[in-house]
């Protein structure tokens, strides 16, 4: 990819195909879930699965939220062993400038699992509450911790580590009222509350220190991504409007939600005034393992060497919808800062437009695929938020392209620019899988839709923003049992 940056601006702009989107049309649509088992590897390593991103700046432009969700389908009755963030993985965010792609700021998280008191299991007096126990939320195993420390990069390349958070609490798996109840009155963290609703959730709200003055939260949410998995990933075989069915509905995925004053993203330190390069960050999450795992005899692990990315997410749909089968994993491994030399042919000529012609889209729909196939720069547009707010109010160069959430803090957000939910509702200010979809399929002539709008649950009003994780007791995705039928008469 050699083209001068003017070239690579040509193209529809963002606001005439999100006109068409807006329109949706009854159309059998080829889409995927954002980024839920996307590549081979990942899809063997769901603690470390990175599923959806969302940064959107607040109404005054003073704060940046961002929502990073891991961990896959998590289903809210999957015990004994319920899920939890890795020990062994480093989970970041990334918040990058407009003129490069390496990061300004980096967030790092690690977590710290409670180690389980090793009793005699045949000493029949102690009493719950040690290793022997079958229940896990019995031996305090759920009282995970994390630290979060605030990586910046000064011009030179230089880093400065600092802790921004010791000791944070994660939010418990909701199990069911019964867990809630019990070890609430036994006071066995981190089940302080009879119930598990709003109020409990909030107290694993934690503040920043050293002068940050954000918050942060950790812990086991509801998915907020919508989209009928069944229908399309059986080769787009959508069902009638009316009848879309959400596959993520009643399933869970773990949280961080982070809310940071934007005069910390910025170059100069101070909160921007006027859209532009200037104003604009892009943000990326990852997933890190070490690059040395030992599995030792009795069942635990441990690793070495430096830690190698696994995961990432930027724009939703990107590794999903843009990238071969062939690089999905390598696109996993590699850096946004490296997607025009990896991967550009595959933004320039969207496989998922030849697929979709395979399975006879394009002879439904009455066009021509020839015209999607090639050139197509308006999707680095798109990426670069080009025509946001208007025609050519950004300019992002080309050695700063890559698959990054692009968020122009002096301009009030909406999709490609930043990805926000709307608090309060049940859905995302952009329908992403309806508006990437129109866009990458058709450039905006006729919109596509899944016919899945809207979230299983209402986004909270205020921070962490996303619904209550559902409960494994009575909102797992089993079916009542029906009583046996008689053995026949021999």
């Amino acid at each position: 990819m050699t083209r001068t940056q003017g070239a690579w601006r040509r193209g529809v702009g963002w606001l005439s195909w999100w006109a068409a989107a807006a329109a949706l049309a009854l159309l059998p649509p080829l889409a995927v879930a954002s980024s839920h088992r996307e590549a081979p590897a990942i899809s063997n390593d769901p603690a470390a699965d990175n599923t959806d991103l969302y940064a959107w700046v607040s109404p005054d432009h003073s704060k940046l939220f961002v929502i990073a969700n891991w961990i896959p389908f998590e289903e809210p009755a999957g015990g004994p062993n319920f899920y939890k963030f890795s020990d062994d993985v480093l989970y970041a965010i990334h918040i990058t400038g407009s003129s490069s792609l390496d990061d300004r700021v980096r967030y790092e998280f690690q977590f710290t699992t409670p180690p389980v008191q090793r009793v005699d299991p045949a000493d029949l007096t102690l009493p719950p509450g040690g290793g022997k126990e079958f229940f896990i939320q019995l031996t305090g195993a759920l009282a995970q911790t994390y630290t979060l420390t605030k990586v910046t990069r000064d011009a030179s390349g230089m880093e400065t580590r600092t802790v921004i958070v010791q000791g944070g609490k994660v939010a418990p798996p909701r199990i069911g009222p019964r867990t809630q109840q019990t070890l609430s009155q036994a006071g066995m963290a981190p089940f302080t509350s009879p119930t598990y609703d709003d109020a409990y959730a909030a107290t694993f709200i934690t503040p920043t220190t050293g002068g940050t003055n954000g918050r942060v939260f950790v812990g086991p949410r509801d998915d907020p991504f919508y989209a009928d998995l069944g229908a399309l990933f059986d080769l787009a075989n959508l069902r009638p409007a009316g009848q879309g069915v959400d596959g993520l509905a009643g399933y869970n995925v773990h949280t961080i939600a982070m809310e940071i004053p934007v005069e910390q993203l910025t170059a100069n330190g101070q909160r921007p005034t006027a859209p532009g390069n200037d104003a604009t960050i892009g943000v990326w999450a990852s997933s890190s393992r070490r690059a040395t795992s030992v599995l030792n005899p009795d069942g635990t692990t441990m690793g070495s060497g430096d830690f190698v990315q696994v995961s990432r997410l930027g724009l939703p749909l990107v590794n999903e919808a843009l990238i071969g089968y062939q690089d999905k994993d390598k696109y996993n491994r590699t850096q946004p800062k490296d997607d025009v030399a990896n991967f550009g042919a595959y933004f320039l000529n969207p496989v998922v437009v030849r697929d979709a012609e395979a399975v006879g889209l394009y002879k439904q729909l009455g066009l021509d695929p020839t015209p999607f196939k090639s050139n197509r720069t308006d999707i680095i547009d798109a990426i670069n938020i080009t025509n946001v707010p208007t025609p050519g109010a950004h300019s992002i160069p080309l050695t700063a392209t890559g698959d990054v959430l692009r968020v122009d803090l002096a301009t009030d957000s909406a999709f490609p620019n930043g990805r926000p939910i709307k608090p309060g509702t049940n859905q995302e200010q952009t329908d992403v899988v309806d508006a990437l979809l129109t866009l990458v399929l058709t450039k905006g002539q006729v919109p596509v839709s899944d016919n899945v709008n809207h979230n299983d649950k209402t986004f909270l009003a205020d921070f962490p923003f996303l619904a209550l994780p559902w409960e494994g007791f009575g909102e797992g995705h089993g079916k009542v049992a029906a009583t046996a039928s008689p053995a026949p008469m021999q």
